[in-house]
């Protein structure tokens, strides 16, 4: 839905982000800017579009926690099991022929950094199966400072590892509370403020791009440009994996081949 097809009161606030912050949500489904806006209004206390556009005014803080909630993605180490095997089993082991250890990843939209890590991890297990070093960078992007800054800190909580296995967990994070991501793993990926949207991705082309559970906050238009950025941005032969509700459309279609519909993996022909 466009901006001018929007609740009026909402299409001015939108402008207003816009335009105080440097940062738009016309692509943004309308429903998900209700639901997290709604969450802001209610922590302030405020009842309308109106009165919590004058609470920005007078509380310029509020900016940076209002982006930090629409920009938030709920996340954990390995989670969806499923995709992080199929990535461990097959794509991970079909690109280290290819390039030999040589890997280039790119995690979009990685939150408080805990795809980025896992990804890391994996490429590490690759290569102490085959008893080499893992010569791999994974880009890792996201809008929002405060989840950067978490992700950079590389601490979290007993939380965070529910859906790790015991192994892994072992050998790459510290003892005690919180626990902490090794240094083997930590130089391997690059954190780095980016939007999406409106920016080129940092350092194409890519072998893995990994974006899971992104696109399902903007509208079809968007979703169908940020996946043919994605494609244009791939080597030949390299990998795509999507979240398991995100899905193509239109011509890009023709350029990616399916490999594993369950878990939303994509190869670039």
């Amino acid at each position: 839905m466009s901006g001018s097809e929007r609740d009026p009161d909402l299409a001015a606030l939108v402008k207003k982000i816009a335009r105080e912050r440097h940062f738009g949500f016309d692509s943004y489904k309308e429903s998900c800017l209700k639901r997290r806006v709604a969450v802001r209004m209610r922590a302030r206390g405020v009842s309308n579009y109106d009165e919590y556009a004058e609470l920005l005014d007078r509380d310029v803080a509020e900016y940076e926690d209002l982006l930090a909630t629409l920009t938030i993605n709920v996340t954990k180490f390995y989670r969806n099991k499923e995709t992080w095997d199929a990535i461990a089993g097959k794509v991970l082991p079909t690109l280290w022929r290819r390039r030999s250890g040589h890997l280039r990843c790119w995690s979009a939209g990685c939150a408080s950094g805990e795809e980025p890590y896992t990804l890391a991890m994996l490429i590490s297990e690759r290569a102490r199966e085959v008893r080499e070093s893992p010569l791999a960078r994974v880009d890792a992007t996201d809008y929002d400072r405060g989840s950067l800054d978490r992700a950079l800190k590389g601490e979290y909580g007993e939380a965070a590892f529910e859906e790790l296995p015991g192994d892994l967990l072992r050998r790459y994070f510290t003892a005690g509370t919180p626990r902490s991501v090794v240094p083997a793993i930590r130089s391997m990926v690059r954190f780095r403020r980016h939007d999406i949207i409106g920016e080129a991705p940092p350092n194409p082309p890519y072998d893995l791009i990994v974006c899971r559970n992104v696109l399902i906050y903007f509208d079809r238009d968007t979703q169908q440009r940020l996946v043919t950025r994605f494609t244009d941005h791939l080597e030949a032969g390299g990998y795509l994996v999507l979240g398991r509700a995100e899905t193509l459309f239109g011509d890009v279609r023709d350029r990616l081949k399916l490999e594993d519909a369950r878990e939303r993996i994509y190869s670039r022909l």
